[in-house]
């Protein structure tokens, strides 16, 4: 363990520069997030969770005990005294590490201000790292003293950085500029303050007048409302100027006083002075800006704390702190805590750009860029990454606490990749071969090895060249992916992270102990490095590789080398073996680790089957190294074991019914069904597919078929009757399995590698490897995708822009070269219109991605803001665009690109050949390029034709390219519909980021802990399913820390839970930290976002806060609007008409209720039950606006299509009473006015009977649009539903000690 903690170390010391958690900010972030009175909620559910520990420990001897102790997870509380504070309690837990006490005092508002110092019990001083349960006699009300420690350089220069962070912790400018993992967040703005203070205060006055912008119908789409900022957004600005100072640094003489490092500062009052910092603290000093005099100032201030220094010699400082603290403490926690890896915000304001000599010595100083206070200098990221995976995992314990190092090394990674990719491409890293031209550099920088994404020494000339070269390292990435994940002690992959920056491809990747000092030759032990010439094979790695390929369904197979040898392989032959000098078995390029996909080869001699064909298949791509994803193997494997159980099981009872007959003795009847079977086998190989879909019909009981199968694959019956045995085998052959005595189905990543030899021999016949293949490679396109589309017709899965698309198509195992034919389907389903838009537009900005990557590689540094202006004119604006370099002096271009030489040999001679790019030549090369790669025919050939066609928007495709190739722009109102002027000058475009592709490890446990409380929650047990998930928002925090995408998931459930269970307030103190972690940690517009804010507004809602819920969703229909057009928002628009409704905003909530009921009929036809629901809304609010007829034609419409339900359905009833009471009114009111007409005397019109909605009756129907309530008991409201939990709970009092072991023991499966 002494290595692990030394890089527990290493990451306290990176850590302790910046004011966030600690690294392992498990129990910190939820003490800083949570209070006292939560805090023991925590501590009572650790106890339950005991329970259950212990329970599931007696019925596993073999655990070791440490498990229960581990659970014991006591929370207790501590008084802290702090020199210059009152005493202080604070909540600790006996898990926590010494360390996150002083990482909480470094947050802390009163105790901030110190770094340097040590924590004493009964003056013994704390070790860091020790955890607290450890500690002999600290106990409940213990008293820690806080004791100051003289500074050393080191300490000094920490406590400056710190105090420097402290006076900069409000800016934004860190979030914008995408560094130290900051992002923006916009929730408290949008509801102008915490919603959770809210109640405190007055009643809230309610405003509810909807901008335009959002109204059903507005063109407008103004990019500025995506940053909504505050009135007082000034930061208190509390120093002129606060930098280490010329006079650094200390010479000899002054050294051995203790002088350790000079300031220099500038107060607001506009006094300068030179400050020292020695072992004791801080004082000024007698120099001046031409005279060194480091004697003590009189008086000199002596202080440990740089703070109260300032705070003695500069009033306007102490105040302005102290305000700056206050707003501090003010934000919520998930608005400071740094996020796991770096956000990128695509549109920034003008920021004025300020002094900050800090942050100007940090750029300059460091002469890696990694941080000069690490012990050791750089880290051994190789090292690190194996060691963490080397950590034993037997126990719940021993795996949080290992999958907690490997995230936090992992995120610290791909932090360092990403800085180091972006110093290469920017010219700042010397290269380790440069003698040779730019394309073929490579790097190391930090202890990573950086390539370049180009095809050097045509390695790929056979695959398709660059083209290849730059898919490489995203398929190499996804085997490092699979294999991680299969998690096999002793096989270890490299730290490998993939940056698209700039127009280049970089793979960054931890490096081999040895591998350098070596020839490649000599290294690889296993697999080719000359694609099959020369292969090699090794007994320890072909069974570490044969235990993996188990679960990733790859075939053992056997080649011959150039010597004619077989040699067998458990992977494809490019991936190579690697012992390095540790002794560890490295595998690397894993480029190969799925099967081919045979739809995108031209195979010579090769047919495919008939559908594929006519469905324009086989197509030729840029590169031969499309692969079939692992989510695609998985369901084919799945579907083919289906078919097979069924098949085998439906024989079996044939077969059994045959024996029954034959004992009564009815033997003529024996012989027919025997025909009938063979007859069956026959047909079954031709038609398989037929098959599985017929099976599907008439489907067998899953389980049922299960056990009939088990029972003649289990070897108890030691002779297994020659008749099973030939169901089995007929079985086996119908579904294609390599066996003919078993199941089996697996794939041989090499079958169509050109150039590699196969040994027929000693393998399953090539014949039926290829076809699996192939089978694999139809069964996407004539199954996957038709679900994937069936799937979308419901609506389940609505993806709302081109992220949440490919998600979805991803998850089916459908790859996004097949977005072109998916998008040609979707075009002939009328209800999808919207996804069609959805997909036209990401093929579209694919295509604009790709031709844009090759334009930015031809330009160089200097003209880069001009060149992304010009892209975006050519793309985007429908004038004329002319060449920006007009009327520049060529000659000084020529010029100055001869003097340049060789600086950066990666930005080419510019010769601004990008310049001359038009509107007319990328459209062009647009649609070559949407042809060439997704097969798709675009019928319009410039941006007005296109988006009237598609109905697409432009701000929509702004917004996606720019975070499909990380360009930031300014956040302004951009006239897209200018016909005389250009959309994007050179100054609209800020910065651009890099793209990162990376591995995410996962909280295993947790996730169990999570999928089996979904479980629980569906078969109806709400507290079980609340418990477990709580469980797993518990360990999710232990191993991520504070900020996760999967936490926000986890807290969007838990809020949904307590809102169905009636505990309204819960609901929504969790839904606003998912809303808050979402805007962190995926983006302030991403479509998870969106969802966050709608359920935050209903249980907002719920809460009586009308204003604020209706800000809400106005700012996710807002969001909505821009991401996708709000074509997807139509849940938002119902929901923002029935709380205008109950608020007395009629007109209002007509428009948008209008608006919904067209959607809802073009979505889901005329005859749908949503479509019933929102006639019903509108004829509501038109009687409440007294337009009695109107209201009458509505809800009949209502009424036909709830009268296909029967005459007697609740709803049916509701709608017929609600069409007697309208009928009702209109014939009073037409009464009244044919009284008025006829002249009769003292006629008047009666007052309209409206009655205004009650709160609890929106509040139903909120429920009913946003599919809250379980289908279980969408009938019954909510005060049925809670008796009905209650009578629930008591019924399974009994059970629940059973129940509570059965859980148990599903979570350890």
């Amino acid at each position: 363990m002494a290595l692990g903690a030394a890089v527990d170390e290493l990451d306290y010391d990176t850590k302790s520069k910046s004011n966030d958690l600690s690294p392992d900010s498990d129990s910190s972030s939820d003490r800083i997030t949570t209070t006292p009175k939560e805090e023991a909620k925590v501590s009572e559910d650790k106890q339950k969770k005991d329970v259950e520990e212990k329970e599931k420990d007696e019925s596993e001897e073999n655990k070791s005990k440490d498990e229960v102790v581990f659970i014991q997870d006591i929370g207790f509380s501590v008084k802290i005294v702090s020199p210059g504070v009152e005493p202080f309690d604070i909540q600790v837990s006996s898990m926590e590490l010494v360390q996150e006490i002083h990482q909480l005092l470094m947050d802390r508002e009163d105790t901030c201000h110190r770094t340097c110092f040590s924590l004493q019990l009964d003056g013994n001083t704390l070790d860091n790292f020790a955890e607290l349960k450890n500690i002999e006699g600290l106990k409940e009300g213990s008293v820690i003293k806080v004791v100051e420690e003289p500074y050393t350089m080191r300490e000094a220069r920490i406590h400056v950085r710190h105090i420097r962070d402290l006076l900069k912790s409000l800016d934004p400018a860190d979030a914008y500029n995408g560094v130290e993992c900051n992002s923006l967040s916009f929730l408290n703005t949008v509801t102008q303050g915490d919603i959770l203070e809210k109640k405190k205060m007055r009643p809230e006055s309610v405003d509810c007048t909807p901008p335009d912008y959002i109204m059903p119908d507005s063109k407008d789409r103004p990019l500025t409302a995506l940053q909504p900022q505050l009135k007082d957004q000034k930061v208190p600005q509390c120093v002129k100027v606060l930098t280490t100072s010329a006079w650094n640094p200390a010479p000899g003489y002054r050294k051995i006083h203790g002088d350790l490092m000079y300031l220099y500062v500038v107060t607001l009052e506009d006094k300068h002075y030179h400050i020292s910092a020695c072992s004791r603290g801080f004082y000024i000093n007698q120099s001046g800006a031409e005279e060194f005099n480091p004697k003590p100032a009189t008086p000199s201030h002596l202080c440990h704390s740089l703070i109260e220094l300032l705070n003695q010699i500069s009033p306007q400082f102490k105040r302005n702190f102290a305000l700056l603290q206050k707003k501090r403490s003010q934000r919520h926690p998930f608005e400071r805590v740094a996020t796991p890896y770096q956000i990128y915000a695509w549109t920034a304001p003008t920021m004025e750009h300020t002094l900050d000599a800090i942050r100007a010595e940090d750029t300059f100083s460091s002469k890696l860029g990694y941080e000069e206070h690490i012990p050791g200098q750089t880290r051994d990221w190789n090292e690190e990454l194996q060691t963490t995976r080397e950590l034993p995992r037997k126990t719940l314990p021993e795996r949080l606490l290992r999958e907690r190092a490997i995230f936090k090394v992992h995120s610290d990674f791909v932090a360092a990749a990403t800085r180091g990719a972006m110093a290469v491409i920017d010219g700042n890293v010397m290269a380790i071969n440069p003698g040779e031209e730019a394309k073929m550099q490579m790097f190391i920088w930090n202890n990573i090895f950086f390539s370049l994404g180009f095809d050097v020494r045509d390695h790929y000339k056979e695959l398709g060249g660059d083209a290849a070269a730059f898919v490489a390292p995203r398929n190499d990435l996804q085997g490092v992916r699979v294999y991680s994940a299969v998690d096999l002690p002793g096989l270890y992959t490299l730290g490998t992270v993939v940056i698209d920056y700039r127009g280049y491809r970089v793979t960054a990747q931890s490096i081999i102990p040895g591998i350098l000092e070596r020839e490649q030759e000599q290294s690889v032990v296993y697999g080719s490095i000359d694609f099959g010439k020369t292969v090699l094979t090794h007994p320890k790695y072909l069974d570490l590789l044969n235990k993996a390929g188990q679960q990733l369904k790859i075939l053992p197979h056997h080649v011959f080398n150039d010597k004619d040898d077989a040699v067998e392989l458990c992977s494809s032959v490019e991936c190579k073996g690697i012992i390095g000098n540790d002794g560890r078995h490295y595998i690397l390029d894993l480029l190969r680790t799925f099967p081919p996909d045979v739809n995108f080869l031209k195979l010579e001699d090769e047919e495919l089957s008939k559908e594929v064909k006519m469905l324009g298949f086989p197509i030729e791509h840029k590169h031969k190294l499309c692969c079939l994803r692992q989510e695609l193997i998985d369901s084919f494997v799945d579907s083919r074991y289906m078919m097979f159980i069924k098949y085998a099981a439906y024989h079996l009872q044939q077969l059994n019914l045959r024996k029954n007959e034959e004992k009564i003795g009815n033997k003529a009847i024996e012989d027919k069904p025997e025909t009938n079977d063979n007859k069956d086998e026959n047909s079954k190989d031709e038609t398989t597919e037929k098959e599985d879909k017929e099976a599907k019909k008439n489907q067998m009981e899953e389980a049922e078929a299960k056990k009939i199968v088990e029972s003649i694959t289990d070897g108890s019956k030691l002779e297994l009757e020659e008749s099973t045995k030939n169901i089995v085998k007929t079985a086996s052959v119908a579904v294609g399995s390599l066996k003919d005595t078993e199941f089996d189905i697996r794939f041989n990543p090499d079958v169509y590698s050109p150039g590699i030899r196969h040994c027929e021999s000693l393998d399953p016949p090539l014949v039926k490897q290829r076809q699996l293949v192939k089978d694999a490679a139809e069964f996407l396109l004539t199954v996957q995708i038709p679900t994937f589309i069936r799937d979308c017709l419901d609506h389940s899965s609505a993806p709302m822009d081109g992220f949440t698309l490919s998600e979805v198509m991803h998850n089916r195992g459908i790859n996004i070269r097949y977005l072109g034919k998916v998008t040609n389907l979707l075009a002939k389903v009328k209800q999808l219109e919207y996804l069609h838009s959805i997909a036209v537009s990401e093929l579209l900005l694919r295509s604009a991605k790709h031709i844009f990557t090759v334009y930015l590689q031809g330009c160089e540094m200097m003209n880069l803001a001009v060149a992304i202006a010009h892209f975006l004119n050519c793309f985007l604006y429908s004038g004329q665009v002319a060449n920006p370099l007009q009327g520049q002096d060529e000659n000084k271009n020529k010029k100055r690109n001869k003097r340049r030489g060789r600086a950066n040999p990666l930005s080419c001679n510019d010769n601004n050949e990008w310049a001359n790019l038009t509107p007319k030549s990328l459209w062009n090369q647009l649609k070559t390029e949407l042809k060439q790669y997704f097969d798709y025919d675009l019928l319009s050939s410039d941006i007005e034709t296109t988006i009237e066609t598609y109905t697409l928007q432009k701000i929509s495709l702004l917004r996606s390219f720019c975070l499909k190739t990380g360009i930031q722009i300014l956040l302004r109102d951009y006239n897209f519909d200018s016909k005389n002027k250009l959309i994007f000058y050179e100054e609209d475009i800020l910065n651009i980021f890099p793209i990162v592709k990376h591995i995410n490890p996962r909280a295993t446990d947790a996730y169990n802990f999570y999928t089996t409380g979904q479980n629980k929650i569906q078969q109806g047990y709400l507290k079980d399913g609340y418990e477990l998930i709580s469980e797993a928002l518990n360990l999710l925090n232990n191993v991520y820390g504070a900020m996760h995408p999967e936490i926000a998931q986890c807290l969007r459930m838990i809020a949904r839970l307590n809102y169905i269970m009636g505990e309204h307030g819960e609901a929504m103190a969790y839904q606003q930290k998912a809303v808050l972690m979402s805007e962190r940690v995926n983006g302030i517009d991403h479509p998870y976002t969106i969802t966050e804010y709608a359920h935050l507004a209903l249980y907002c809602f719920a809460n009586s806060q009308v204003s604020t819920a209706l800000k809400l969703l106005y700012r996710a229909r807002y969001l909505a609007v821009v991401v996708c057009g709000g074509e997807s928002s139509r849940s938002r628009l119902s929901n923002i008409s029935l709380i205008l409704h109950a608020v007395g905003e009629y007109e209002l909530s007509l428009r948008f209720l209008e608006k919904a009921l067209a959607l809802n009929i073009k979505y889901y036809g005329a005859k749908s039950l949503k479509v019933a629901v929102s006639y019903h809304l509108v004829a509501r609010t038109q009687s409440c606006m007294g337009n009695f007829r109107s209201a009458l034609n509505n809800e009949k419409e209502a009424y036909a299509i709830y009268k296909q339900q029967g005459e007697n359905h609740e709803k049916t009833k509701e709608s017929s009473e609600c069409l007697k009471h309208l009928t009702q009114q209109a014939v009073v009111l037409q009464k009244k006015m044919n009284e008025i007409y006829t002249g009769k005397n003292g006629a008047s019109l009666p007052p309209i009977q409206i009655q205004p909605p009650s709160m609890g009756s929106v509040l139903d129907m909120l429920n009913v649009i946003n599919g809250i309530l379980f289908v279980q008991i969408s009938q019954e409201d909510i005060e049925n539903f809670k008796a009905e939990i209650e009578k629930r709970q008591l019924s399974e009092e009994s059970e629940d000690q059973a129940q509570k072991s059965t859980i148990v023991e599903s979570t350890k499966l």
